[in-house]
């Protein structure tokens, strides 16, 4: 027989696709030590192991893995044959190891940049909450500058100062005030209420005092409140400011912090 038809049958037993009588031919052949068949398989080997690094790392399915196992397991000849060439052992050892290391490449790569995505999503949620925070805090500033603005126009407005009383000595406050429309109070160096506990502002006329609502401070110890006009446009002798539950009471039980003189 000539060693044509052995040219040809390389590469498909290579690839595994040679059955049958004619694979049983073909291992005969090579247990007998053809060195151009060995170095046949071992180019065939070399090209599928180029092939693998060429690609993208990839995680082989399963099934995958099960099947490599199978063509190298039926790959070898039976103990009772010659050993097989070395160089097809090597090949077949070096196809398996490529692939198992670009399936363990693709899967860390896989997970280190998912975890870096998910957190980047987190902190650009958390930067556009921010963002949205101080947005909305920076509109009811400019609501009330504007409202101030507008009180101020008028030659009715009038501008009561606070002044810290006790322990809150360095606290200062400021009212505008309109006697039909209404007003707002701005304070500073107030320090923040304790849990459970608020600002509240307090309108004193001719009788008791009457609540004109409860607010609270910033870090800073500013915090500012709209005053909503007094029944009948009565006029406002003293403002004053005390410390009490932060749902606000009907009558002052806490100390008081601001007062007008």
């Amino acid at each position: 027989m000539t060693h044509e038809p052995y040219d040809t049958q390389a590469a498909s037993y290579a690839l595994g696709a040679l059955d049958g009588e004619e694979r049983t031919e073909f291992e005969r052949h090579l247990a007998g030590g053809c060195a151009v068949c060995e170095a046949a398989l071992r180019a065939s080997a070399e090209t599928l192991a180029a092939m693998v690094r060429s690609g993208p790392p990839m995680v082989p399915p399963p099934e995958a893995k099960e099947a490599l196992l199978r063509r190298i397991a039926t790959t070898t000849p039976p103990q009772r044959a010659a050993a097989p060439p070395r160089t097809l052992v090597w090949a077949v050892g070096m196809l398996v190891a490529m692939i198992a290391a670009a399936a363990f490449t693709g899967a860390f790569v896989a997970a280190r940049y998912e975890g870096r995505l998910g957190q980047m999503a987190r902190e650009a949620a958390a930067l556009r909450e921010r963002v949205q925070r101080d947005e909305a805090a920076l509109r009811q500033q400019i609501a009330l500058y504007r409202s101030v603005v507008d009180l101020l126009r008028d030659p009715q407005t009038r501008i009561v100062t606070l002044h810290g009383l006790g322990a809150n000595s360095q606290a200062t406050g400021r009212i505008i005030w309109h006697p039909v429309n209404g007003g707002h109070v701005l304070v500073a160096n107030l320090p923040s209420a304790p849990a459970g506990k608020a600002y509240e502002l307090w309108t004193i006329a001719d009788a008791a005092p009457q609540p004109v609502g409860v607010f609270q401070v910033d870090a800073s110890g500013r915090g500012t409140h709209r005053i909503p006009p007094l029944e009948g446009g009565k006029p406002v002798k003293v403002f004053a400011v005390t410390l009490e539950p932060e749902d606000g009471v009907p009558e002052p039980t806490g100390p008081m912090v601001l007062a007008s003189k």
